[in-house]
Formats: C-alpha cells, sequence, structure tokens
C-alpha cells in the first residue's frame, strides 16, 4: 500500500507540471497573437484614441452681497445628430441602422416642429432641410442647431420623438460646454472683472483674476478608450469645483447709481466723456456699489475700464479738505482765521492763482469754513504758503500722516499708487509754486477710490478703514473664510481736528457750493466738498477738459454711507456741485428711503399696525408669512395668479421674477426676462390664450421706495 502511494507521487508531480507549461504555453501564445495582424492592429487603434484629457471644474460664482449670482458658469450645449452607423459586430449595425431610418422617416414631422418652438428663431423647414442634408451626407456628429442651447432647451429635446432615445439608438448627442456669464450684464462690469472668452478658464482683470486661485477650482483627468468603434469616457480623477466669493456689492444700488449718473453723463450741458461713481458702507469699508463708465464711439455708455480704481487724476478741490486738516492739526490755524481773497486774482511766485468769481472782484475776507463752502483756491492756498512755505516738507508729511494718498493694497491686480510728490525726493525738481498749487488739489495723483477712502475716515470718526470688495469665500454655501476689514490707521487726526472738519464740510452743502448734494436738510443732513479741476493730458491743460466731482458721505449727524462722484467732461460749464452734486443727492436719498424704518412707537399702536404690500405671488405662501408676523390672514389683499386659466396669459405684472416665471411655465408658455427686479411689463396682454412654447418677453425693474 505505501508503495502504491510512493509511485502516485511522481506522477502528480508531472500532471501539475504539465498543466502549469500548457497554461504558460496559452500565455505566450495569446502574448504572440496581439502583436500580430489583425489583433496587434485593434489594440494599436485602442491606444491612439486612450489619449488623456482634462475634466473642466466648474467656476466659482461670484456674488452680490444678498447672494445673487453676478458671474457664474452655465453649462451650454453643442447639439448634434449621428447619421452613420458603424459596429463590428455586423448584425447590431444592421438593426441599428435600419431602426434609424424607419423611425426618423415616421417621426421627422414631429421632431421639426418640436425644434421649432424650443427654437423660435428657426422655423420647421428650416430643422426638415438641415436633418435631411446631414442624412443625405451620412455625417457623423452634424450640428442640428448653430447656436448653444440652453440646459432647458437641451432636456425639451430629449423629450422629443426619436430623439429621446439613447444616443446608440438615435444618434442625437450633445457636447457640454461651460460658459461665464453675467445676469445683470455690464453692472460693476469692470470690478467684477471677465475671462478671455466665454469659455476659456483664464482669467482677464477684476476680482475673476484676483481671487482665480479661489474662484478656478481643480480640474480632473480623464482617458478614452474605445470599444466597439466608440470613444468610452475613463476617469481618472474627479474635478474638484472652484468656490463662491461673496462680494459687498448690493445689486439694487449698483443699478440705481448706474442709471442716476448715465442720465446725468447725457445731458447737453454735461456731454460726460467719463463717470465714476463708488458708494462705500463707512464702518466697514464695504463697496456698496462702483459705477466705471465711458463714452463709445456709438455715443452710449459702457463699462470698459475700472476708471475707480486704476486712473490717477488730479483731484482738484476735494484735496483742499486734506490742506486745511493739516493747518488745523499742526496748530497753524483755528475756523476763525480770515482770510482776504480779493480781488479773485493773486500772483504766488510768479503764476496768477484764480477764483472762479475772479472776474467778478473774488470773495473778499473769508473765514475757513467759508473758504472751503466757496472753494476758494486762492484762501487755501495763501494759508498752506504762509505756513509751510519755508517747510514744505512739514506739509507733505502732514498729509501722509492723515492717510491722504496712503497705498490700499486693493485686490486688482497692478493697480497704481498714488503720487504725492515730496520736497525732499530726488525723482522730482520740487518748484515753489508746488506747494500752493499741491494744496488746492494740483501737482497729486490720486484715483477716485483713495480720495473716498480719505473722506470715509471723516465719516468714520477719524478711523481710515480699507475698502473692501470681498467678505467671504463660500463652498457649497457656507463660509469657509472670512475677509474682515481692515483698518488702515486709528485715528487720522486729534478729535479737536476732526470736528471742525466735519463742520466745515457739513458747511459746504448747507451754505456752500455743495447745495445740490443735499436734501435741503428735508430729510437728513449731507456733508461733503466739491470739486472742479481742468483736466491734463500728457502734460498740457490746453484741451480744455475738466474733472468735476462730488465726495461727501450721509446721514451727517450718525454717518452710514459715503460717496464719491466724478464726471470727466470737456468745456465749459464744469461744476462739481452743480453737476456731480445731484448725482450723489439721488443715489443718498435712494439709500435712505431704502433703508428707512417704521417708527417703532406707531407699529405698537394697534390702531396703525402694519400690514406689509403683496404683491402678486402665491396666495398660500403669502398667508403662510403673514400668519407668522402675527397678522391676520383676512387683512391681506392678493391676486394670485394661480386663480386666472391655465389656458389664459395671466397678468404677472408686480411679480417677481420667480414667480411670473412659475406662473407662466405652467401654462405651457417660455419666458424671456429683460432686467431684474419686479416684473413692470409683460409683451402678451393678460387674458389672452396661452399658446404651448409661445415666448412673453418680460420687462422688470427694482422697486423704488
Amino acid at each position: 500500500m505505501q508503495a502504491n502511494n510512493k509511485d502516485k507521487g511522481p506522477r502528480r508531480y508531472i500532471v501539475i507540471f504539465v498543466l502549469m507549461f500548457l497554461t504558460g504555453v496559452y500565455i505566450l501564445g495569446r502574448a504572440l497573437y496581439t502583436m500580430l495582424p489583425p489583433e496587434s492592429d485593434y489594440w494599436k487603434e485602442v491606444g491612439r484614441n486612450s489619449k488623456t484629457a482634462k475634466i473642466p471644474a466648474n467656476r466659482g460664482n461670484i456674488l452680490s452681497c444678498d447672494r445673487q449670482v453676478l458671474s457664474g458658469t452655465v453649462p451650454k450645449y453643442a447639439l448634434y445628430m449621428d447619421f452613420a452607423v458603424h459596429d463590428p459586430d455586423s448584425s447590431i449595425e444592421r438593426k441599428t441602422r435600419e431602426f434609424r431610418d424607419t423611425t426618423f422617416v415616421q417621426k421627422l414631422d414631429s421632431i421639426v416642429d418640436g425644434l421649432a418652438q424650443i427654437f423660435p428663431d428657426r422655423d420647421a423647414r428650416w430643422f426638415r432641410e438641415r436633418l435631411l442634408q446631414g442624412k443625405a451626407r451620412g455625417k457623423y456628429s452634424w450640428r442640428i442647431y448653430p447656436k448653444l442651447a440652453s440646459y432647458v432647451q437641451y432636456r425639451a429635446c430629449k423629450e422629443l420623438p426619436f430623439l429621446r432615445e439613447s444616443m446608440y439608438r438615435s444618434g442625437f448627442h450633445a457636447d457640454e460646454m461651460l460658459l461665464r456669464l453675467k445676469p445683470y450684464g455690464g453692472l460693476a462690469s469692470r470690478t467684477i472683472g471677465e475671462l478671455y472668452n466665454d469659455t476659456s478658464s483664464q482669467a482677464k482683470c477684476g476680482l475673476e483674476l484676483s481671487f482665480d486661485s479661489i474662484l478656478r477650482g481643480k480640474p480632473g483627468s480623464k482617458h478614452f478608450i474605445t470599444v466597439r468603434n466608440r470613444r468610452v469616457p475613463v476617469v481618472d480623477a474627479q474635478a474638484e469645483n472652484g468656490h463662491d466669493l461673496l462680494t459687498t456689492i448690493d445689486i439694487n444700488i449698483q443699478d440705481f447709481a448706474d442709471r442716476t449718473l448715465r442720465r446725468k453723463l447725457k445731458e447737453e450741458t454735461v456731454n460726460g466723456e467719463v463717470g465714476v461713481a463708488v458708494v462705500m458702507e463707512v464702518k466697514t469699508g464695504d463697496v456698496k456699489a462702483i459705477v466705471n463708465l465711458s463714452r463709445a464711439q456709438d455715443g452710449e455708455y459702457y463699462e470698459m475700464d475700472n476708471h475707480a480704481i486704476y486712473d490717477l487724476w488730479e483731484p482738484g478741490s476735494t484735496f483742499k479738505t486734506g490742506s486745511i486738516m493739516v493747518a488745523l492739526e499742526d496748530g497753524k490755524i483755528t475756523l476763525d482765521k480770515a482770510v482776504d481773497c480779493a480781488p479773485g486774482i493773486v500772483n504766488m511766485h510768479g503764476r496768477n492763482m484764480k477764483d472762479h468769481n475772479w472776474h467778478r472782484g473774488g470773495y473778499g475776507v473769508l473765514k475757513v469754513e467759508d473758504i472751503l463752502g466757496q472753494s476758494s483756491n486762492i484762501g487755501v492756498s495763501k494759508i498752506i504758503d504762509e505756513a509751510y512755505s519755508s517747510n514744505p516738507a512739514a506739509y507733505v508729511d502732514g498729509l501722509a500722516r492723515e492717510g491722504v494718498g496712503i497705498p490700499l493694497d486693493l485686490p486688482f491686480h497692478n493697480a497704481p499708487t498714488p503720487r504725492i510728490p515730496h520736497p525732499l525726493s530726488k525723482e522730482r525738481y520740487w518748484s515753489k509754486t508746488d506747494l500752493p498749487w499741491m494744496s488746492i488739489g494740483y501737482v497729486t495723483m490720486l484715483p477716485p477710490i483713495s480720495t473716498l477712502t480719505f473722506y470715509n475716515a471723516i465719516a468714520n470718526g477719524g478711523k481710515m478703514v480699507k475698502p473692501r470688495f470681498v467678505k467671504a469665500e463660500l463652498k457649497d454655501g457656507m463660509v469657509v473664510r472670512e475677509f474682515p476689514t481692515e483698518v488702515i490707521k486709528e485715528r487720522i487726526c486729534k478729535p479737536s481736528t476732526l470736528r471742525d472738519i466735519q463742520y466745515c464740510l457739513e458747511h459746504v452743502v448747507s451754505g456752500g457750493l455743495g447745495r445740490k448734494a443735499g436734501n435741503g436738510g428735508k430729510l437728513f443732513k449731507v456733508s461733503g466738498k466739491t470739486g472742479t479741476a481742468q483736466f491734463s493730458e500728457n502734460g498740457s491743460y490746453a484741451g480744455r477738459k475738466y474733472m468735476v466731482s462730488f465726495c461727501g458721505y450721509f446721514p451727517s449727524d450718525d454717518p452710514k454711507y459715503s460717496c464719491i462722484v466724478c464726471i470727466r467732461k470737456q468745456g465749459l460749464p464744469a461744476s462739481g456741485g452743480g453737476q456731480c452734486g445731484p448725482v450723489f443727492s439721488e443715489i443718498s436719498q435712494y439709500i435712505m428711503s431704502r433703508d428707512s424704518v417704521r417708527n417703532a412707537v406707531a407699529a405698537a399702536d394697534t390702531n396703525s399696525v402694519f400690514v406689509p404690500e403683496a404683491t402678486k405671488g402665491s396666495m398660500e405662501k403669502a398667508k403662510a408669512i403673514v400668519e407668522g408676523m402675527g397678522i391676520a390672514k383676512n387683512q391681506l389683499s392678493l391676486t394670485e395668479a394661480d386663480t386666472v386659466s391655465l389656458n389664459k396669459v395671466p397678468d404677472v405684472t408686480g411679480m417677481g421674477v420667480k414667480d411670473a416665471v412659475y406662473a407662466l411655465q405652467q401654462r405651457g408658455l417660455r419666458v424671456r426676462i429683460n432686467g431684474c427686479g419686479q416684473i413692470a411689463k409683460q409683451d402678451i396682454a393678460p387674458g389672452s390664450p396661452a399658446i404651448k412654447g409661445k415666448t412673453i418677453t418680460l420687462t422688470a425693474a427694482p422697486k423704488r421706495k
């Protein structure tokens, strides 16, 4: 028995060896087989098609302060049909071709009619000719619509007969492209920034460029393999989408400031070339609006350059506030200081210094508050020249102490540094005329945002804060990083000096050249300073161009906002108070009326219960809201669009955009929106038949308060 077991042992090993040998031969044979045609040709083709490609990351959105999308990535689709069929399996290829040929012809009428409704800029005949042309040529990836389709349009196409089949059966497919769009058009466009083209991921300017590392995300990767003559993607690494930016921009203030400044620039007596308006929150430095308008060749105004940040202009008379502050801080003058400004023209170191009323004999004797109020060049230049002519460096150092022209390090690439020449600097020759002319806003070069930052510090009790454009970085709506307010200077001057300057700036509006920037004291007090400077081009003032401005804050008693308005124009009249002041006044009244609240005493009176206005929309939601506020439902009056027959076009004027779109889409209508805010106009009359697929255009505008 033992002998038999011994005999079987070697046999067992022989069997195992033979099996392993045969397995090795098989593997080697398969390897040789793949190296020889035709199998080698197939795998070479697979290798050629296994190229690595990037998976683009969704770029983060740039949001307004209330999370409205200012710049966002939107998917768009190029639509194609495959009319050629090829498959290694001849039976599958034959069945697919038979299905396409038969079903395509049967459903052609339904397809072209449906496409014409989805894309009303082309009719059914055009789509029929386009599809038949592609079929006759037997093309792969035949473009069936020349423009890019939205996601809604693409999904609507997938609901059509034949096209609803899988891409392998019908041949219908789409290539997705991510486009960068600005829903609010040109509003704050140069500050928000842009990419080099709509489909590029390369940032060009503005916040898009400054925060590109946050917004762009991290692309993934994939490669393609060919399976049965079809390219199949294989994902190697998923893309990481970019984060969102929460900005300080208030789109309603931005829109109002843009429209108000644009209207002023078009006035015949103004005929402005460039207009700038910036609104800043005093305590935080949050920039709520920044408008940069330039006149194009067609006579219209567009956001083409970020003048508020990048343009270095001689600020003119708005600079006088800083000059007087230096003299007050150094004890050179008090508000009782009187200066003889007659006869309106005086010689200063060989050059004539003029007041704007010099041809009428000038102002005569003025005290400091009236020197600023009437914006007397002679008054300011005499004060500074008498106090600092022997030591002009002390004056320039005083400006730096106040923070005038201090570098702001704003989040914009290559933003220029203000230029305030120093007498001891070797970069520039200092002449005797520099001091008096610098004191009234010449010689120096500042961007408008720097001037506003200085005035904002005056409003903020002497604390200078850096203008803030971005509040937070968001991921999936959650804050992952905050950008806090940065303090540049805790104090720009002594409290007594600040009180004197604040008094003078209020006087400029109440009794000086800045009256048009206020509201006659009827609503709230305004403080600020006018500015008018002749504009220099290539070192020459011969072109008779002017930069007029008004910079200030409101309300004077408890400042909430600061604002600067600048207009560059050619020829006279040129008046900062008369031309920029009214724009400042309208902006300030809009903001204050929008931010106002009801008197708490009146609200507590049961006979004067505040019932909010309920515009058209969902009755059910409105009732839930007022019930939560403790208001009886029967006090609410609202005409609900949903009560209108689904076969009729409802009246959506007065609704919000979302409610209006919902009500109209319920009735099968396609909706096009112009503007933002509440619906002010609809181009199809209420009560008209609701024709499915028909486009209705709505005009929206922010609600005036």
